[in-house]
């Protein structure tokens, strides 16, 4: 094989491998972000530098933290012992965050608003005036009254729940 030859094969041995690496990459994702936090990866102090010292931390009591932001309130939940459990989750995951919940107050953010209708990402449910749209990828759910947001949760997708039991195995 000339120097040319393997020049150019490993080239495309390179390219093949960033190509891998990206997929592997995707295949990690988390889930979506709010304010720099992610379920499954923040933990407390990463909450707290973000939202600053909760209203109510009832961490002991059901694994939560409240804090009262701009436009509303947010709840934090935490991975418990119990869910690690229920769930077939590594240990270390204790003490990341599980869930953000945003209860919005007077948001004027509706589905147009946001581009919901029609994204293919989301489904959508409803009964009566309340609406919901989630993106099981991506972890995000947006509760609509009336046509106006109400609540926003970041959750982690399940698909990655389900890598993480898997890799406990």
């Amino acid at each position: 094989m000339t120097r040319a030859h393997f020049s150019g094969a490993r080239g495309r041995v390179s390219l093949l491998a960033a190509v891998v690496f990206a997929a592997v990459c995707a295949g990690e994702a988390g889930a979506a972000t709010w304010k720099g936090l992610e379920p499954l990866k923040s933990r407390r102090t990463e909450v707290e530098r973000a939202l600053g010292r909760p209203v109510r931390d009832a961490v002991s009591e059901d694994g939560t933290l409240h804090f009262t932001v701009m436009g509303g309130r947010v709840t934090i939940f935490f991975v418990t012992p119990k869910f690690i459990a229920a769930k077939k989750l590594a240990p270390e995951l204790e003490g990341t965050v599980l869930q953000i919940v945003l209860q919005h107050e007077a948001a004027s953010d509706t589905p147009s608003s946001l581009k919901l209708d029609g994204d293919k990402r989301f489904e959508r449910d409803s009964e009566g005036e309340v609406a919901v749209y989630r993106n099981l990828r991506d972890g995000v759910a947006y509760t609509f009254r009336g046509g106006k947001l109400i609540t926003t949760r970041y959750s982690p997708p399940a698909e990655q729940l389900a890598r993480l039991a898997q890799k406990k195995k």
